[in-house]
């Protein structure tokens, strides 16, 4: 059985889409931006201040699924600038500590000018 996910906890979809998908034992999140899920803005304009909001939301939208950070098994992490790729790690790495699976890239451009965008892939036990 596929369950949709969500949570006020975070900010809602900007288009079609869910903030996740819970399928069997794993949860498959939509990718997050540094979007205040009370106001809709974004928070921050540098690098770690938006990646501490994203992943915030990604807590957020796990925790609704019933998981959290100690679960996730592969992130994929998009930087609208990879120069900020030392920046991201140092936050992303306080909220990650397990050591997941990992793909970063740098992308053109990112949806309301967001620095950052993470989705995840989680088991839930």
């Amino acid at each position: 059985m596929i369950e949709t996910i969500a949570t006020k906890k975070a900010p809602g979809a900007i288009g079609p889409y869910s903030q996740a998908k819970k399928c069997g034992n794993m949860v498959f999140t939509s990718g997050q931006i540094s979007l205040d899920p009370a106001s809709g803005q974004m928070v921050g304009t540098a690098i770690g201040e938006q990646t501490a909001q994203v992943m915030k939301n990604l807590c957020a939208v796990l925790e609704a699924a019933g998981t959290d950070f100690d679960h996730v098994v592969k992130t994929t992490c998009f930087l609208s600038d990879i120069a900020d790729f030392a920046a991201f790690n140092e936050v992303y790495g306080a909220y990650i500590t397990s050591a997941p699976a990992r793909s970063c890239v740098a992308v053109k451009d990112l949806p309301k000018g967001a620095l950052v965008e993470v989705e995840c892939i989680a088991a839930i036990e």
